[in-house]
């Protein structure tokens, strides 16, 4: 696993209004598919609803029930390295809390926690680019809605 973190993705409860908050700081967002993307220097910092990242992630929200709501997410450039990150992340300790499979989006990804609980979304997603170094560049998903 390249030492990098690709994106950030804090559950939120209203989108709307954590949209909101983050463009009045004066960061520029992109909403697709209920989902605000914004980029942040060579990473990215992704508002989703919290129910559907708990449920994404393979952990349950509640209290006590694992879900933190944040997730550090290792963007791949190949199908076949999330596999092996999450295999290394299995022999390392970590708790595979999802197994890699296609998503909705054309990638593939996988999920883990780390020995404190921490998750980590280990995703390749044919549409977000890394450069060499492996900083990642959101795709203009069109006008800002």
């Amino acid at each position: 696993m390249e030492q990098r973190v690709s994106l950030i993705t804090l559950a939120v409860t209203d989108l709307a209004r954590s949209r909101a908050f983050y463009e009045a700081l004066g960061w520029r967002g992109q909403e697709v598919e209920e989902t605000v993307f914004f980029q942040a220097s060579g990473l990215a910092v992704v508002l989703w609803d919290r129910e559907k990242l708990a449920r994404d992630s393979g952990r349950p929200d509640g209290a006590g029930a694992g879900f933190g709501g944040i997730v550090l997410a290792h963007n791949t450039r190949t199908p076949a390295e999330v596999d092996s990150v999450l295999d290394a992340a299995g022999r390392a300790g970590a708790t595979v809390t999802k197994g890699a499979a296609p998503t909705s989006y054309g990638g593939y990804a996988g999920y883990f926690a780390d020995p404190d609980g921490h998750l980590w979304e280990v995703a390749h997603n044919p549409g977000f680019s890394l450069d060499p170094a492996g900083a990642l560049t959101l795709p203009d998903f069109g006008a800002s809605s």
